[in-house]
């Protein structure tokens, strides 16, 4: 990745940590998509050879740090989260726009997976399964999002 670029992964990467933070009425609370976690995903597929496990933990850092989360929360789940991403760039790339709603729904859903099990660690459960509403609402936002960044980086140069 061109040095002179980088400036464009680092905006979309603060643009999600402010969607992040962005206030939201308490009852769609459970919905808002988990941003950083589809950017990763993104990021990671479309440059496995710049980024990796390291990128995805410096977000979830930033993402604690935005949401005052526990420190580490975010950064372990988006690492485990970037970990699986690099294993299947390959084949997500392959995919066709549902396989790969699909697979960034079972993604995310990892990502909250973990995430709960550090906030239950630290004796904040939730309830049922409503930490999952997250991985579904983000992954419907992959096929408008995903199709827009790459036309993006590819006008930009970054590959």
């Amino acid at each position: 990745m061109q040095a002179n670029n980088r400036w464009f992964v680092a905006a979309t990467i603060f643009l999600s940590l402010l969607l992040t933070v962005m206030p939201l009425p308490q009852q769609w609370l459970w919905f808002r998509p988990a941003f950083p976690a589809l950017l990763v995903i993104f990021w990671i597929t479309q440059l496995p050879q710049a980024l990796g496990v390291g990128f995805a933990w410096m977000v979830g850092i930033l993402e604690d740090l935005a949401t005052g989360a526990s420190f580490g929360t975010h950064a372990l789940a988006l690492a485990v989260l970037a970990y699986f991403s690099l294993l299947t760039y390959q084949r997500t790339r392959a995919f066709n726009p549902l396989q790969q709603l699909l697979w960034v729904f079972v993604l995310v859903g990892i990502n909250q997976v973990v995430g709960n099990w550090v906030h239950g660690l630290e004796g904040k459960t939730v309830p049922g399964l409503t930490f999952l509403w997250p991985a579904l609402t983000t992954a419907l936002l992959w096929p408008w999002v995903a199709p827009l960044l790459r036309g993006m980086s590819r006008r930009l140069g970054i590959r």
